[in-house]
């Protein structure tokens, strides 16, 4: 009986202590998600409102407002003084620049992890660290070179500019990542596949690569989020052309005030798409995540 009862215990204090946790880390975003359909007045209202219909009545204008590009009076007067209009342009900048610098990364990375895990080079573990290493380095330390290197190359405001910098940023992320799950996977079945006749690239593409998938999501999540949160970079280096969502919504300020309400509507829009993607990768993420490819 008493063990029982320390075992009830035991699960009830579980479930409490992941309840606190779970609490935690998603109120903040509810509170984004709730006052996205707040009015001004409710927003800056001294007393807090959580649910809607209950403590405040909900509205759609401040995503209007985002996707539309309608300057919508709040009910107190306040005017966004950003451009909304622009917001689409931005999302569809951030949407290809993270995606195109995520594809090319992983497959880059892929290739080089695969040349690291079965090929012997001098100096290997050398040369790993140093791939490591230059994840090691905040971006502010490499913002004056990488400007003057852009501002030479004619690469500022660019696609390509951009999307080279984070895929060069994710890169060393992708090969340590891949490396691992590349070591995980027995070389003996490409030796039985290039013996029944395949070439090392069929038996790379035919048996090697479906066993990575897992890994290669799993790596593509973390790169695209990398990308697609980046500031510092996109604020210096695309201001117009290619510019990208997360410096445009500091801008979404009123006269005298911050336009809390549309600001939230923007991280909400602005933060599905990753969202969506990571759901969509979910069985591949986790299986990546925790166990890798295939093990000895």
């Amino acid at each position: 009986m008493n063990y029982e009862k320390k075992s009830l215990a035991n699960r009830i204090g579980f479930w409490v202590v992941l309840g606190i946790v779970f609490f935690f880390f998603m109120f903040p975003l509810y509170w984004i998600a709730v006052s996205s359909i707040k009015t001004r007045t409710d927003v800056i209202s001294r007393v807090p409102s959580y649910i809607p219909y209950t403590q405040f009545q909900p509205t759609l204008d401040n995503y209007t407002s985002i996707l539309l590009g309608t300057t919508i009076e709040s009910d107190t007067g306040v005017r966004a003084s950003a451009d909304l209009s622009v917001f689409r342009d931005r999302l569809t900048n951030s949407v290809i620049i993270a995606g195109l610098s995520t594809l090319l990364a992983v497959i880059l990375g892929t290739l080089a992890a695969y040349a690291v895990s079965r090929f012997h080079i001098r100096g290997e573990s050398d040369l790993m660290f140093f791939i490591l290493s230059t994840r090691m380095l905040p971006p502010i330390v490499v913002l004056i070179p990488i400007f003057l290197l852009f501002s030479n190359l004619n690469l500022r405001d660019s696609y390509p500019g951009i999307i080279l910098l984070y895929t060069t940023v994710n890169l060393p992320f992708v090969v340590w990542m891949m490396k691992g799950f590349f070591d995980e996977i027995p070389v003996e079945y490409e030796e039985a596949a290039m013996i029944d006749g395949y070439s090392r690239l069929q038996a790379i593409w035919k048996i090697v690569i479906p066993e990575a998938i897992p890994a290669m999501a799993a790596t593509a999540v973390f790169s695209a989020i990398v990308a697609w949160n980046e500031f510092v970079f996109a604020n210096l280096l695309n201001r117009t052309y290619g510019a990208t969502v997360p410096p445009w919504l500091n801008s979404i300020i009123g006269v005298g005030a911050v336009e809390w309400g549309r600001l939230a509507a923007a991280s909400v829009i602005f933060v599905l798409p990753i969202v969506i993607f990571t759901f969509l990768v979910r069985n591949y993420l986790l299986r990546g995540v925790t166990f890798g490819a295939v093990r000895r």
